[in-house]
């Protein structure tokens, strides 16, 4: 989880940000433009993105999306400068996980950091509660299958005419030894 995309199209923000960020114990990645960092991001699935929303070609919002659709778990910080704080709603509407405004204050970015880290510690255990919910609702199941396969199986092969309704009247269990026995089919 210290393994990082940072993306901006300024290079002094890229390298300052950067060490400061490695100073931290964070492993980072830089990319230039919204295009390189999906390059990177294919070949690293990184859970933590920080990217800047105004770069030329692909922009903040956009790269945004395409990480979310890629992998929903990632968690994306968007970096604003001054009178882009309609975009920055924007990319929260869109699930960014927070927002730095520029001159980049290191204790805010830490910690929208470190927020961004819960929020993903979150998700999986989100996901492996509810992957172990659906694991043990299809185990119940089979064995619900399985038990009431045996018993239908029992009653419609017992020696004995068996016979059930409900309290309307409707016949619930008619075997085949009752139809022997009757001379009535179960319809």
């Amino acid at each position: 989880m210290n393994r990082l995309l940072l993306v901006d199209d300024e290079e002094g923000i890229r390298k300052v940000l950067g060490i400061s960020l490695t100073d931290e114990g964070y492993e980072v990645q830089t990319a230039e433009n919204g295009i390189r960092a999906l390059e990177l991001f294919e070949g690293s699935q990184y859970l933590l993105v920080i990217t800047d929303i105004k770069m030329p070609g692909m922009d903040g919002i956009r790269l945004l999306q395409e990480i979310k659709r890629r992998n929903p778990m990632t968690e994306v910080i968007i970096i604003t400068g001054h009178g882009e704080m309609d975009l920055a709603i924007e990319a929260l509407k869109l699930e960014a996980s927070d927002f730095i405004t520029k001159p980049i204050n290191t204790e805010a970015l830490s910690v929208a950091l470190h927020r961004a880290k819960e929020k993903i510690q979150i998700k999986k255990k989100l996901s492996e509660y509810t992957e172990n919910l659906e694991r043990k609702v299809y185990e119940k199941t089979a064995e619900i299958t399985r038990m009431y396969e045996f018993q239908t199986n029992l009653i419609e092969n017992a020696q004995e005419g068996i016979f059930a309704v409900d309290t309307k009247g409707n016949t619930l269990v008619f075997n085949r030894y009752m139809e022997e026995l009757t001379g009535y089919t179960r319809e």
